[in-house]
């Protein structure tokens, strides 16, 4: 719940708002246009101009709007406040006003853009631009009175205090110079402005304090008269509104002297006539000025009078001297205590929270399958234990007491074994057994184990030399085969598995170089055989590619060995190939395609990349280049003092 404003953005007056946004369209747009550009750039040109200005505008209207408070919306005692300050239909209307101007500029810009988009020169263009901010400026210049108005309620608005409605809240409220403006002094730091004449306060004051850990708000109200609330002022009703919507602790404050300019009489009178706004709350009379007339000391008529005030339910009464600050605190204390149990006594009558924490509380009971009445079970241990008594020799000694007989905090460090459950109270600072694969090995501990591992080693001895663990399984596998033939096997079977480990290292190798970012070039090369046993399960004929290859082979050993032949064209020498036939010149056109439609084909997607390319190097408005604009002959040069018709 937002409970001040003070952040509501600046309202400019009509003229100033007018400044700034053509202004600011006049810095942010481009201001250089001619004849000679083409005609879809000059309607650019203007409709950027109307559309920015338009969007100035609407920006400037929704910040007024979203930053004045929706009188609908917020807390009833807001909502009152503000119709007593600035009179709620005011208010609304002229942030209307705001609204219908934003949609009127709104409705103006997309109307003129349209127009634009059919310009046929650059006049025709320029008179629309200017007709739409002429529109635009017209129904600005007619929210100067609105505008006017919001600005002084921003300026009165974030001047307000920040009072929460649902807080803990001391309301002060009574006749003018009563002293409630003393008393907000004295319990808080609020600086209230505290004069010896009526109306001193003409607005709502709050101050801030703390009782038991917990923050309060004190408001002072200013003064009312006893009259009825049609004849009230903007200053009394403040006072009327803060007691009906706030809940509260009501102290009126009350001046038995009468040096405040009114009589007892009056301010019982007002006290009675104020009542129906103390429902649901608590009430406490605070008689001030006690230093000049303590209520004891009045005549019976008066006593009569306040006697009414003391036989009202719920009220209590009591004294005090904000001059002396007699009973100051004492007071302030009686109405946080009041003030505290009247809020946990309303949310304990609310019958929606009582079942909200009810639903959450389960008590289970054990299902009955018979009569028995199943009682909660004590151990005897626990019914027959002493009450511990500090002033008994006998009574069990504490952790506290331990410690402090044992060095004190920081030095005494607590046993935690010492509530052990152990058959030997002795094994209770043993070393606990080691752990090994997750199994304690105290529990497979056995006292023989030296002697029974040395008789389990004698009796396997014996059964390996008995050929007990000797394995039939290899000499029926091999059984009619000789001795190098089983050797034989055996290797192969060997070079099978190891092939088979290479080949599976190979794979994760390959397959761990392809999943990096970057693979280096060396692991992707390919050798020519792998590739000719590729092409060949696509189906195609290798044949040429291998007599080549033959050929360069041939090559390299006719130069290894020094002999005088020729390849290439060399001094005007025909390229001859192995066979002595001329070899035929590459064709860059058709190399690395198969045929024509092949070809067409690469033409046609080359075609296509190259289209983005060349839109994006034309020549565009944002290119740095200055055409002429002027022909020279003509407009360069001083004129003499002749006629000048003949231009």
């Amino acid at each position: 719940m937002q409970l001040s404003w003070k952040d509501i953005p600046t309202v400019a007056p009509a003229n100033d708002l007018l400044d700034i946004v053509l202004n600011r369209t006049q810095r942010k747009t481009p201001t250089v246009i001619r004849p000679g550009f083409k005609i879809t750039r000059i309607r650019a040109f203007y409709m950027r101009k109307v559309k920015f200005t338009g969007e100035g505008f609407v920006e400037k209207f929704d910040d007024i709007i979203k930053g004045f408070p929706n009188i609908n919306d917020v807390h009833p005692f807001h909502r009152d406040l503000m119709d007593t300050l600035y009179e709620k239909n005011h208010y609304k209307i002229s942030l209307a006003a705001v609204s219908r101007a934003k949609s009127l500029v709104e409705q103006v810009a997309r109307d003129y853009i349209r127009l634009l988009k059919f310009g046929q020169s650059l006049f025709q263009c320029k008179q629309l631009k200017r007709a739409a901010l002429g529109r635009m400026a017209t129904i600005v210049k007619k929210l100067k009175d609105p505008l006017a108005y919001l600005e002084q309620v921003r300026q009165h608005i974030g001047r307000l205090p920040s009072i929460d409605p649902n807080t803990r809240t001391l309301l002060i409220c009574g006749y003018p110079n009563v002293g409630k403006s003393s008393f907000l002094r004295c319990i808080t730091k609020a600086d209230v402005e505290v004069q010896p004449y009526a109306f001193t306060t003409k607005s709502l004051y709050v101050g801030h304090f703390d009782y038991k850990y917990l923050r309060f708000q004190a408001i002072d109200t200013p003064g009312i008269l006893d009259r009825p609330t049609e004849e009230m002022n903007n200053i009394e009703m403040q006072s009327i509104y803060a007691i009906a919507h706030l809940r509260s602790c009501v102290l009126y404050f009350m001046d038995i002297s009468e040096q405040c300019g009114f009589t007892i009489e009056a301010q019982v009178k007002l006290f009675h006539s104020i009542k129906p706004l103390f429902a649901n709350k608590s009430v406490m009379v605070v008689i001030n000025k006690t230093d000049i007339i303590r209520p004891e000391d009045l005549d019976e008529e008066r006593a009569t009078l306040l006697k009414s005030i003391y036989e009202t339910p719920g009220v209590e009464v009591m004294t005090s001297s904000c001059h002396l600050e007699e009973n100051v605190m004492e007071v302030r204390n009686k109405a946080c205590e009041k003030l505290l149990a009247s809020r946990i006594e309303n949310k304990l009558k609310s019958q929606a929270r009582i079942n909200n924490v009810l639903n959450k509380i389960h008590v289970a009971q054990p299902q009955a399958r018979d009569d028995i009445q199943r009682t909660p079970f004590i151990p005897d241990s626990v019914k027959n234990n002493k009450r511990y008594d500090p002033e008994d020799p006998n009574r069990r000694k504490l952790a506290r007491e331990i410690e402090a007989e044992n060095g004190g905090a920081g030095v005494f460090n607590i046993n935690l074994k010492d509530k052990y459950l152990l058959e030997d109270d002795e094994w209770k600072n043993d070393v606990m057994p080691e752990i090994l694969d997750g199994k304690n090995v105290y529990d497979f501990l056995d006292p023989e184990i030296a002697a029974k591992l040395q008789a389990l080693e004698e009796e396997e001895e014996r059964l390996e030399a008995e050929g007990f663990y000797n394995s039939d399984d290899e000499e029926e596998t091999f059984e009619g085969f000789e001795a190098d033939e089983v050797d034989d096997i055996k290797s192969k079977a060997n070079w099978i598995r190891n092939r088979q480990k290479t080949m599976i290292a190979e794979a994760r190798n390959r397959k761990s170089l392809k999943n990096k970012a970057i693979m280096p070039r060396s692991k992707l090369s390919k050798s020519f055989g792998k590739m000719e046993e590729h092409m060949a399960t696509l189906g195609h004929d290798m044949t040429s590619l291998q007599d080549k290859q033959s050929m360069a082979a041939r090559k390299n050993r006719y130069v290894e060995s020094g002999a005088d032949v020729v390849f290439g064209d060399q001094e005007g020498a025909a390229s001859i190939n192995a066979n002595g036939t001329k070899l035929r010149q590459s064709d860059r056109l058709l190399d690395g395609v198969a045929d024509g439609s092949m070809r067409s084909k690469a033409d046609r997607i080359q075609k296509l990349q190259r289209r983005e390319r060349n839109r994006m190097a034309r020549q565009g408005e944002s290119d740095r280049h200055e055409s002429v604009s002027l022909l020279k002959h003509l407009f360069s040069g001083k004129r003499g003092v002749g006629k000048t018709d003949f231009r």
